[in-house]
């Protein structure tokens, strides 16, 4: 008799506070407002969540410009740069800051470090909003910030101050590759100063960890995201890099079904901007295609939740 298919969740997987908190934000300024809402970038980076957002009657968009007078205005949980929160201001638009209370840490972090007149390493991707937020929080006179996206970037790097530096990082990167870009920047850079808890987020982390224990135990893993969701891309390079064949999808329709043919243990798990639903809803169509059972993996309870806005919080 051949051996039952396992179907393994990972835990802890999908939603983390910060996820939680922006698209509550959303849901309550549309039922609260009654009127459009009007979102800066996508509030997460998860097509269903957009989508099921967009079905309620937020209308996404990329610049403040594209804002009429008189509007309510969301800046998405990776943040924005100061000078698209100013401009918000002058227009006297009324606007929430769903930006995650993560990164908006790292943004204090940079500030703190411009007033200092230091110059500043941001370990992170080029392009993603968090990245674009945070380089746009830097104010000095005499300082500057760098961006590194990699060792190779660590170790070509030239600064204008090298006993006046810190590094922050953006906080949905990869464990192993920003410690091992850190231990180059600190080997280049003695005197660089670097926060005093890591800026890569416990739900990153939780989820990394989950992820590294999956791909020892099973011989694919299935992680539930989207392409431009950044932690749900570290999932499945961290996957690969222990050795395990790994997809990101946003639905089931997604998968090759003659990969999964030979395999008897799938491990599955989901980005922290993934909604519980989804994994749900693949998790049984993998079980009814495969005949499979599905198990629960034991793993780290996350009790952190973050405060609404004040005029949100009792809707």
């Amino acid at each position: 008799m051949s051996r039952k298919v396992k179907i393994n969740l990972a835990n802890p997987r999908g939603f983390c506070a910060g996820v939680d908190r922006a698209i509550d934000i959303v849901d309550r300024a549309i039922d609260f407002f009654k009127e459009p809402i009007y979102v800066k970038h996508e509030v997460v980076h998860n097509k269903t969540v957009v989508n099921n957002l967009k079905s309620k009657g937020a209308i996404f968009i990329e610049e403040i410009s594209d804002v009429p007078d008189d509007s309510i205005v969301i800046f998405s949980a990776h943040g924005v740069s100061k000078s698209i929160e100013d401009d918000v201001k002058k227009r006297n638009l009324k606007y929430f800051d769903a930006t995650c209370p993560l990164v908006t840490k790292v943004h204090m972090e940079v500030m703190r470090h411009g007033r200092a007149d230091k110059d500043v390493i941001l370990i992170g991707h080029a392009g993603h909003p968090e990245v674009e937020g945070t380089l746009g929080r830097y104010f000095s006179k005499k300082g500057t910030i760098y961006l590194v996206e990699n060792i190779q970037d660590a170790e070509n790097i030239h600064v204008h101050q090298t006993s006046n530096i810190a590094f922050v990082t953006q906080t949905t990167l990869s464990l192993d590759e920003t410690a091992q870009i850190i231990d180059t920047l600190k080997s280049r850079f003695p005197e660089i100063s670097g926060p005093k808890n890591d800026d890569i987020c416990y739900a990153t982390q939780n989820r990394q960890d989950a992820v590294k224990q999956l791909a020892l135990e099973n011989e694919i893993i299935v992680v539930v995201g989207s392409k431009n969701s950044s932690n749900s891309n570290r999932l499945k390079e961290l996957a690969e890099s222990c050795g395990t064949k790994a997809y990101l999808i946003d639905e089931f329709k997604d998968l090759d079904l003659n990969e999964f043919s030979s395999m008897r243990s799938i491990g599955l798990t989901a980005g922290a901007s993934a909604p519980e639903s989804k994994v749900q809803e693949i998790a049984f169509k993998l079980k009814n295609e495969l005949d499979a059972d599905i198990e629960e993996n034991s793993g780290i309870e996350e009790t952190i939740s973050f405060k609404l806005p004040p005029e949100l919080r009792a809707i």
